[in-house]
């Protein structure tokens, strides 16, 4: 029988020898190589935390001590060793989560997969273990190097410096430092001494003594402190960390589990915060992850494990479009520059970089200094063009707000993965964006169709600079292209039908408003409804932030306005559309179909479009609901 079969919780791996922990690390390897290749999911980071997790879970007792990982996406390990082995239906509808769960484990804490965020959870959950007097409790964070380019990280640690009695271990799991592991027992004696009690005992000892004999005893301290310091980083690049006042250990290998267990153990016995410094690799063990040079199979589709090629390489989708433009847009003007927040390749600049390396700028997992250093960018006279998924647009609103629109500058974001992305889960679905930025002043937002129409679009917001645009579009391949029959002042009228033949003719007329990715769904909802006897218009209107005066006049044309949008309806467009109508007389009902304010669980697109009743058929239902209550 496997180890790894008989890892039910994190008290069988504690019961394991140290041999038994290489062989268990190799299973753990195995089994996910199999498994994500099947499913799909995030592969690369977890294949490089295979040994931090074993010794993290052999140290501290969850649930007791609290585990807490930055972007989750990095805790597949942790859910094998606390039981978690069904794996068949990884981030599908009714199987496990592709992040930490609180419903599917005790030992889960934080599932919001945004980054930089542990560290502040972990202070939080320390400093409550502290106010209820909770000595045995200690609280474990494990952070990468990516996620400490986010600014609320830092916030953290300025604040976990602040007292040294917390009983917190931050594990930063460092996968891209050119620098090798100190290794050996001179490294784990030095450890062992900077977090021994007595060591700090001895330090403050010194100086109060030395300090109390005047100025020569000051300059003695300082110059004793100064060559203590200078020798330890020597050994190891751990000043940026003392010089907060945080307690450091390392850097030690990540993939030794005695190592790793030897200086996590030490960290916890100290009692205070202590930064643990990991050196791992991504894709650890899998050649084909080694290989990636673009993010060590950081997520993966369904892939072939023993090659590591895609089972069905993707349609050509969205992102491709946009990174296609971008780039003819680059040539055409030399002002427009590119931001993205540690997505380069996912949000498809990968191209914009290679042709234009000087006007391209990864500032890391901090999208609020993207957007206000794109309005500073905007005033000294370039064009930016910020990168990211829809939903981590949220972390930035007030930059948005304040410092793009407030200063009327002209930035364009461009928000992938807008609406509907199911397979993530509750933190990816890019849903709040058009209910949330609705309220910022002089924006604008378009919501493309079809390739033709991102492309326009696209080339549309980048001329605007006096104001901030927004561009949004959903995962996934592209459709075949809607074109228009008909343009009433920026609105598209896509589709006109008279009453079906052989049915019974009402000379009532709908308007079906679809936005963005849902203009299939209204095309098809208007065809439906002219089957039961209606005339109908389907327009798919791509700016609709501010509402167009021409979708309200429409809009009193008609005896009934169905509107279809893959974002919260609450406050949505089509809410939106209904209040500026009201404003000005119109008496139009409205029908709005959209989502719910409420975190939606894992599924695909479509099942979470069915979930909703968004579908078609659930529209038509609700618009002839309507009309037979008129």
């Amino acid at each position: 029988m496997s180890l790894l079969s008989g890892i039910g919780s994190p008290e069988d791996v504690r019961r394991l020898s140290p041999d038994q922990t290489t062989q268990l690390a190799a299973e753990i390897r195995a089994f996910l190589v199999d498994q994500v290749s099947r499913t799909g999911g995030h592969l690369g980071p977890n294949l490089g935390v295979v040994e931090l997790t074993i010794a993290l879970h052999r140290v501290f007792a969850s649930p007791r001590d609290t585990l807490v990982f930055d972007t989750g996406h990095q805790a597949y390990v942790h859910k094998l060793l606390t039981g978690r082995h069904d794996f068949s239906a990884l981030r599908k509808a009714g199987g496990m989560s592709g992040y930490p769960s609180r419903a599917e484990s005790e030992h889960d804490v934080v599932e919001n997969s945004h980054a930089s965020t542990a560290l502040s959870w972990a202070d939080g959950v320390a400093k409550a273990n502290a106010v209820q007097r909770r000595p045995d409790r200690h609280v474990a964070a494990v952070i990468g190097d990516g996620a400490l380019t986010g600014g609320m990280a830092w916030e953290a640690l300025n604040n976990i410096a602040a007292s040294q009695d917390r009983r917190l271990v931050i594990v930063v799991n460092d996968n891209g430092r050119s620098y090798s592991p100190t290794i050996g027992g001179v490294a784990n004696h030095l450890n062992t001494l900077r977090t021994t009690r007595g060591y700090e005992a001895f330090l403050s000892w010194g100086k109060r003594a030395l300090h109390r004999t005047g100025a020569p005893g000051r300059f003695a301290y300082d110059w004793l402190h100064g060559l203590k310091k200078g020798l330890k980083d020597v050994v190891a690049p751990q000043g940026m960390f003392e010089d907060l006042g945080l307690k450091y250990v390392g850097p030690v290998d990540g993939h030794d589990v005695a190592a790793m267990e030897h200086a996590l153990r030490r960290a916890r016995a100290y009692g205070g915060p202590v930064i643990v410094h990991a050196i791992t690799e991504k894709g650890r063990g899998y050649t084909p992850a080694e290989q990636d040079v673009a993010d060590r199979f950081h997520a993966v589709g369904r892939i072939h494990p023993e090659t590591g090629l895609p089972v069905a390489p993707s349609r050509f989708g969205w992102t491709k479009v946009f990174a296609d433009e971008i780039v003819k847009i680059g040539h055409d003007r030399p002002d427009v520059v590119a931001i993205t927040a540690a997505m380069l390749h996912p949000v498809g600049l990968a191209p914009f970089g290679q042709e234009f390396p000087d006007r391209t700028f990864d500032v890391g997992i901090a999208e609020q200094h993207a957007a206000t250093s794109a309005a500073g960018m905007a005033f000294a006279g370039l064009h930016p063009v910020v990168a990211v998924y829809a939903t981590f647009l949220n972390r930035a609103f007030d930059q948005v707000l304040m410092d793009a629109a407030l200063h009327r500058a002209g930035v364009t974001f461009v928000l992938d993965r807008a609406g509907v992305t199911g397979d993530d889960g509750a933190s990816h679905n890019g849903m709040w964006d058009m209910a949330m930025l609705r309220i910022v002043p002089g924006l604008r937002l378009a919501a493309p169709r079809d390739e033709p129409t991102l492309r326009t679009a696209l080339r549309a917001a980048v001329d605007v600079d006096d104001a901030p645009t927004v561009v949004r579009y959903p995962k996934g391949a592209l459709g075949d292209p809607v074109p228009a029959l008909e343009e009433l002042d920026g609105v598209d009228v896509v589709a006109r039908h008279v009453p079906g033949a052989g049915s019974v003719a009402d000379d009532r007329r709908v308007l079906v408003v679809g936005v963005g990715s849902m203009v299939g769904t209204a095309l098809a909802a208007g065809e439906s409804l002219a089957a039961h006897g209606l005339a109908v218009d389907v327009v798919a209107p791509t700016w609709v932030l501010p509402v167009p005066e021409a979708l309200v006049k429409l809009a009193g044309e008609h005896d009934l306005v169905l509107t279809i949008e893959d974002g919260v309806v609450d406050g949505g467009v089509g809410a939106m559309t209904a209040q500026r109508a009201g404003e000005q007389g119109v008496r139009t009902p409205f029908v709005h179909v959209g989502l719910p304010v409420a975190f939606l669980d894992h599924a695909s697109r479509d099942q979470i479009l069915t979930q909703q009743r968004m579908r078609a058929e659930d529209a038509v239902r609700d618009a002839l609901a309507a009309l037979a209550r008129d």
